[in-house]
């Protein structure tokens, strides 16, 4: 059986699907890296919404794509922008998340980490609002019991007058933070309105800044998470933690060095695109905690193709192509959105997005794959 594939310029290419999947099976838990997947949430199709309208979300098909990240060992980074925040996720839509998520990570002794943030602020604000805004959601993820991700801050980025106030705000929540925390540095690639985070655009500066935090509050901080799609500079960085700070790499496209390392450290995982790599992304964990390191390559060096073709620019919208992932993997009936945003990618975007996960052996099912993709294919007017 082949499927006709549209390419860029429109011309179709014969695709051969694969008739059986990757073996991969749970396993025991990692004892070499720590590792989450973002996880992007299930839109309620049935709902009468529009994409200005609070989100809809199916909260049973989302719990049980996290249990099936949990029960191959990932943790899941929750609430994080794989999961649509600020782009049609609000943060009355985050806290239900956080709090169903983390509920059922008790229930069956999953971990997790959740994203806080400032998204109840919805225009200008000052920098005692930004404060107050972080610590209202910092309360509640510590209350749901799980521990807490200091994301980047849009508020922040437009208040902040420079690096001082940065200092400021992160020492504030850091002091009161019950557990440590893990900092996030999510660059303007994935969110244009971050441009100049840490209080200013050199990257060389922004990252003196991210570090003079780090090593005023040491204690505070578990981990830091980088997300620069710049692999030297997170090794720099990482060699520049204090001792007990792990980095977790959120580099989608250089990945697999990164966690595999050098002779100075290595970085652990939290990354979006282990949310469709999950179950492969698993294994090759568990290969890397026997020592082979060439084995862990072997495994994971083949998904980069995928994961750069998911977040290519706009690299906002990869969330697109990971659900679209998840949908042909059959972890949910349909291909619908938060905010509309399956329309954000091309028909040639999905098709190649299909082609590289089905030759890396991703979907569970691939006649259902093949199927589900014709059928998108047919709505587009490419008849079979």
């Amino acid at each position: 059986m082949t499927i006709r594939l549209p390419g860029a310029g429109g011309a179709l290419r014969t695709y051969e699907p694969r008739t059986e999947p990757l073996a991969v099976t749970p396993g025991t838990p990692f004892t070499s890296r720590t590792v989450f997947s973002a996880a992007h949430v299930v839109a309620d199709p049935f709902a009468d919404v529009s994409p200005d309208s609070p989100a809809a979300v199916d909260w049973d098909a989302t719990l049980a794509f996290r249990r099936h990240l949990w029960s191959h060992g990932l943790g899941v980074a929750e609430a994080m922008d794989t999961a649509q925040r600020g782009m049609g996720l609000d943060w009355a839509g985050a806290a239900e998340l956080i709090r169903r998520s983390a509920a059922e990570a008790k229930s069956v002794g999953g971990l997790i980490a959740c994203g806080v943030g400032t998204d109840q602020l919805t225009g200008p604000a000052t920098l005692d609002e930004v404060r107050a805004a972080y610590e209202e959601q910092l309360a509640l993820v510590e209350e749901s019991g799980a521990q807490a991700i200091l994301m980047a801050s849009r508020a922040l980025a437009a208040a902040a007058s420079g690096p001082e106030d940065y200092l400021e705000v992160y020492g504030h929540l850091l002091r009161q933070a019950a557990e440590p925390v893990v900092l996030h540095w999510l660059g303007p690639m994935f969110d244009p309105a971050l441009e100049g985070y840490w209080g200013s655009a050199d990257l060389d500066a922004a990252t003196d800044t991210f570090l003079d935090v780090i090593a005023a509050h040491p204690d505070k901080i578990d981990g830091i998470k980088v997300s620069l799609l710049d692999a030297q500079r997170e090794i720099d960085i990482r060699r520049r933690l204090p001792k007990g700070v792990r980095c977790y790499t959120g580099d989608d496209f250089n990945y697999p060095e990164l966690i595999a390392g050098d002779e100075q450290g290595f970085s652990h995982a939290l990354l979006g695109i282990f949310d469709p790599l999950g179950p492969l992304a698993a294994q090759a964990v568990r290969v890397l905690d026997t020592g082979d390191v060439q084995g862990f390559r072997d495994l994971l060096d083949p998904t980069v193709g995928l994961s750069r073709h998911l977040f290519q620019t706009p690299t906002r919208f990869y969330k697109t192509g990971v659900v679209f992932l998840a949908w042909l993997a059959g972890h949910q009936s349909h291909f619908t959105m938060v905010g509309g945003l399956q329309s954000a990618r091309s028909l040639p975007h999905f098709a190649t997005a299909y082609e590289l996960a089905d030759g890396l052996g991703l979907f569970p099912d691939p006649k259902l794959a093949e199927e589900r993709m014709k059928t998108l294919l047919s709505i587009y007017g490419v008849n079979q």
